[in-house]
């Protein structure tokens, strides 16, 4: 039997194992900034004439990304705390879903499983329910035919079969 407190275990460990992983890439990040890239420049200085400095140069441009990144991730891991799993629809398609679909394009069958971007695997049929699929397949229901605008061309789908992360719990439970 599904419940709502199986549900948000389940979404609340999916969330915690990703949070747990983004922590961990802003710790390294926040290391290199800290202790590695400031030698780095010491060192750099240390060769002489900065404007034709090319390991100071790439020391900078390195800070730079490392400080960017750090600010990407930090917001990822903030928006990844709203997330409530009992907004997550029961009935469509949402984060957490497997849906089998007819890609009338390809003339075959595919299964997908809608995953937050850092889970994402395409080759393990993972997709970010950011990608061009994930955004086309989100909140439709069995039945529903998408069209997926893609850099690759557009592929038509039929929704054949959906199972929502409450349905996936409710089997766990």
């Amino acid at each position: 039997m599904r419940t709502p407190s199986s549900v948000y275990n389940r979404g609340r460990r999916m969330t915690e194992q990703i949070k747990k992983k983004l922590q961990e890439d802003i710790n390294a990040l926040e290391h290199e900034l800290s202790h590695e890239l400031p030698k780095e420049l010491k060192r750099a200085v240390a060769l002489g004439d900065l404007s034709e400095n090319a390991e100071y140069h790439m020391a900078k441009q390195r800070q730079e990304f490392v400080k960017a990144r750090l600010r990407q991730l930090g917001r990822r891991l903030a928006d990844l705390s709203l997330i409530n799993m009992n907004n997550i629809p029961r009935d469509k398609v949402g984060l957490g879903s497997t849906v089998r679909v007819f890609d009338n394009t390809k003339n075959e069958e595919m299964e997908y499983k809608l995953v937050t971007t850092e889970e994402s695997d395409v080759a393990a049929g993972k997709i970010s329910t950011t990608s061009p699929i994930g955004r086309a397949l989100l909140n439709k229901k069995v039945g529903d035919s998408v069209v997926v605008v893609s850099p690759n061309g557009n592929r038509d789908l039929d929704i054949l079969r959906l199972t929502t992360i409450h349905d996936e719990a409710g089997a766990e439970a």
